[in-house]
């Protein structure tokens, strides 16, 4: 337990006021380099259609995921490390963002990666994932300070939020879920719940964990509505309840 609150304060903690590092300065996930690949054109296909699906992840069958920066041949441009940073969990799922492609008899998807710059993306072969849908998303809209949360395309929960100080804006795109981690300190820094979110602050990058954002619990109720954190979108605990059972990978969109 100590490792897994270790590692999410590394990852959140551009989200809190405390500029104190972790003990265990562990880095976001990076690409390991590899030899670069020739460009390719490749003939893309529609996705699967899934009735009412806010989208598709790809879960990565082994922790390392070849990763290219075009489909076809040649040797592929790094290596992601897929693990969830989260001791003992699943990997980690990249959002399908492009449709698929075929290059000489083989099949590619275009993955959303949870690295730096927000919106970095590449490629991977489909044989080296598993493709399923999501069902849920959640909306973020920072000038009215509501988060919307989706199943099915209905709106199941909305409630008001703090997001970030002007001096440390909330990012705005499409991201999605990266982690889950649940705290039994109600009363901290993040609540009673952190969902780590793919994408990063737009002006927070020397902190420990880059400064990734994040929707967490907190136990102030007046934070609701307020310009008040480093850059994280702050739910009240009662109300982020409803986000427990979010799956990793559902779509995060969060607009001005």
């Amino acid at each position: 337990m100590r490792r897994t609150l270790v590692v999410l304060l590394l990852t959140l903690v551009a989200c809190s006021g405390s500029t104190q590092a972790p003990d265990d300065p562990r880095p976001t996930p990076t690409p390991a380099a590899l030899t670069p690949s020739p460009t390719a054109s490749p003939t893309r296909e529609p996705a699967r259609e899934y009735p009412h699906a806010a989208g598709m992840v790809a879960i990565p069958n082994e922790r390392y995921l070849e990763m290219w920066k075009h489909p076809g041949p040649g040797e592929p441009a790094y290596l992601f490390d897929a693990r969830n940073p989260n001791a003992g969990g699943p990997p980690s799922a990249p959002l399908l963002i492009d449709d698929r492609a075929e290059r000489n008899g083989e099949r590619w998807i275009k993955l959303l990666l949870p690295i730096r710059p927000n919106g970095a993306s590449d490629w991977a072969k489909v044989t080296d994932v598993t493709i399923e849908p999501v069902f849920e998303r959640i909306v973020v809209d920072l000038s009215e300070r509501i988060l919307r949360h989706y199943q099915r395309d209905d709106l199941v929960s909305r409630f008001r939020v703090g997001i970030g100080a002007p001096q440390y804006p909330t990012g705005e795109g499409r991201f999605y879920v990266w982690q889950r981690v649940p705290f039994a300190d109600a009363s901290g820094p993040y609540g009673i719940f952190a969902l780590g979110l793919s994408g990063f602050s737009p002006v927070l990058s020397d902190w420990p964990g880059e400064g990734r954002m994040a929707i967490h619990g907190t136990a102030d109720p007046s934070d609701r509505g307020r310009e008040v954190s480093h850059g994280c979108v702050r739910v009240y605990n009662e109300d982020l309840r409803a986000l427990l059972d979010v799956p990793l990978g559902t779509p995060v969109i969060i607009r001005p």
